[in-house]
């Protein structure tokens, strides 16, 4: 059973946020007015920011002056703080290493938004709407995985949601490699995200397998794990500048 990992290079990283516009697009995530996003209340699957926080906070002296960018999906944790305090366990790690959420199941209490060190769970505050054009361009993929909708259709208002590694691009991957009478690829499984750096910055795989690119660099002496001291062991990995 393979466990899937992304690795993010820091140095390739050009802080485009063509990541952040293609999972918001991927995944139909609604957008919230201004006044909203500065109550905390904007849904960010997919963020990047610059570090320091603070974009007037620049390392270094003209003229070598150096600006640092975060990107920051879920690190679906192996072992996940979110679902230790979740009373409902509508937040669950499937057997393939993905954190997912059960919206059916969810009741908004919003214990896994406080009990995630990385603030990477979003409470959905509003019935997500889209006016036309854009309602014109959602994506329709609606996947039932056991009974939890796992797709990226239109969550509900009151519950969390979070990144999924687009595990609906995994279902469609498996499904067509069963049409097609053939074995799946793990290459066959590529987030949004993923796809669409410009950078190539960001890796995707099995972390399983010895010889995947996501092994590979997750062996790096570059490569390193948010608040690895918390003990909740993220499979999103990142690699150092330099």
């Amino acid at each position: 059973m393979p466990k899937w990992s992304m690795v993010i290079d820091l140095d390739k990283c050009v802080a485009c946020q063509a990541c952040s516009v293609a999972c918001r697009i991927e995944n139909n995530t609604p957008v919230v007015p201004p006044e909203e996003a500065e109550l905390g209340r904007a849904m960010r699957w997919n963020d990047v920011f610059p570090m320091p926080i603070n974009p007037t906070e620049e390392t270094g002296e003209y003229p070598k002056v150096k600006t640092q960018y975060m990107t920051r999906p879920c690190m679906h944790c192996e072992n996940p703080p979110c679902i230790k305090v979740c009373p409902v366990g509508a937040t669950f790690i499937n057997e393939e290493g993905i954190v997912e959420q059960n919206y059916a199941r969810c009741i908004g209490c919003r214990f896994c938004t406080v009990g995630c060190p990385y603030g990477v769970r979003y409470f959905n505050w509003y019935k997500p709407e889209w006016e036309a054009p854009l309602a014109e361009h959602l994506n329709p993929d609606r996947v039932e995985g056991n009974g939890v909708l796992e797709g990226p259709a239109e969550r509900p208002l009151g519950v969390v949601e979070k990144c999924t590694y687009c595990i609906h691009r995994l279902h469609k991957a498996r499904a067509q490699a069963e049409a097609e009478g053939r074995d799946f690829r793990a290459d066959e499984y590529v987030p949004a995200c993923v796809q669409t750096c410009t950078g190539k910055a960001r890796f995707f795989g099995d972390l399983d397998d010895p010889n995947s690119t996501v092994t590979q660099l997750a062996m790096s002496s570059r490569s390193f794990r948010l608040l690895e001291d918390l003990g909740t062991h993220p499979k999103t990995i990142y690699l150092r500048e330099g």
